[in-house]
């Protein structure tokens, strides 16, 4: 058996059968399995003794990666959010990060419609209504015909668009960089401003990376200028979304709708405000969660993980940092 050991955390990789466990376990280096997302408490009680993490949404802050030093080498995202990962310390500590974009872009936009589908015809509530015995008739919305603003136009959001117009659905977008081919392909109105998009928009669709400026994007000021009724959906990050203000909005009808397959707090405490918020729907994180997109994230995460143990370039790469000597 190798001496190399590595932290698995990412429960979908653990969850799903495929040949990702083939791969890592033939090998013969040693796995460590733990179940997260884990906090930075819990992730400073795991490392020290790891050549390399596949993490998910894990605290990796710049104690945890100073606690992991200097046996730490390598870091291999599952997934593409980096945003719970000091991006910065690993750069300045020389730990390679790679993570896995182009894997997972259409089952998250298949997710956001399945939530937008429920609340717009009451399904949830409906087939609970069902299960009691009960025969209470909702009424509910079409969705063609209606504006859809897509706040970030990369991979998901992408198709996202695609699905939008399927439907019948307009489309307003606002990006940074603006792909002029797929938008005028897809006869997509550019928003000069996410403030003119919110006002334009029946639904709000957010497909943005956090950062400090998306952070608490939603709130009561940026509310306040969209229309009444509006249906917002967050497949994106939880922290763009000012909690608070979300539910006054909920529960005054400014905001018809939140479907949402993210939260600030992950896993969320039982009293968190929005698990009973009126006209809510909250996944736990699973928008990329099939098996179809588990097993290629899943591979690709893995096979970034054995190109850096062997000194070699992953498939993609978020900081500039050398590999490592090889391990393997």
């Amino acid at each position: 058996m190798s001496d190399v050991r590595i932290l698995i955390t990412t429960t979908s990789y653990q969850d799903i059968s495929g040949p990702h466990h083939e791969l890592l376990e033939s090998t013969g280096i040693q796995i460590v399995k733990q179940r997260g997302p884990l906090g930075e408490q819990q992730m400073l009680e795991l490392v020290g003794e790891f050549d390399a993490i596949l993490c998910g949404d894990d605290a990796i802050t710049k104690p945890v990666l100073q606690k992991a030093a200097p046996r730490l080498k390598i870091l291999s995202k599952y997934g593409i959010g980096v945003d719970k990962i000091d991006v910065e310390a690993a750069t300045e500590m020389g730990i390679p990060l790679s993570f896995c974009p182009g894997v997972n872009h259409t089952t998250v936009a298949e997710h956001t419609f399945a939530l937008l589908l429920g609340l717009n015809r009451h399904l949830v509530e409906q087939v609970n209504h069902t299960r009691t015995g009960e025969w209470k008739r909702l009424t509910g919305h079409e969705i063609m015909g209606k504006t859809i603003g897509v706040v970030g136009l990369g991979r998901i959001g992408k198709e996202v668009v695609i699905r939008a117009k399927a439907f019948g659905m307009e489309v307003i977008g606002y990006d940074l960089w603006w792909d002029d081919e797929f938008t005028k392909t897809h006869e997509v109105t550019r928003a000069e401003s996410v403030k003119e998009l919110f006002s334009k928009s029946d639904v709000i669709s957010l497909h943005t990376n956090l950062n400090e400026k998306t952070r608490d994007m939603i709130c009561a000021d940026s509310i306040s200028g969209m229309k009444d009724g509006v249906i917002i959906l967050n497949c994106s990050r939880g922290e763009v979304v000012k909690t608070d203000d979300l539910v006054a909005a909920l529960k005054n009808g400014k905001v018809g709708g939140y479907g949402a397959d993210v939260l600030d707090v992950e896993p969320p405490p039982p009293e968190h405000p929005l698990l009973k918020a009126p006209n809510c729907l909250i996944t736990p994180h699973i928008g990329s969660r099939t098996y179809e997109s588990v097993q290629r994230q899943a591979m690709m995460a893995a096979t970034n993980l054995l190109r850096m143990l062997k000194g070699e370039k992953p498939l993609a790469q978020v900081n500039d940092v050398d590999m490592p000597v090889a391990l393997l």
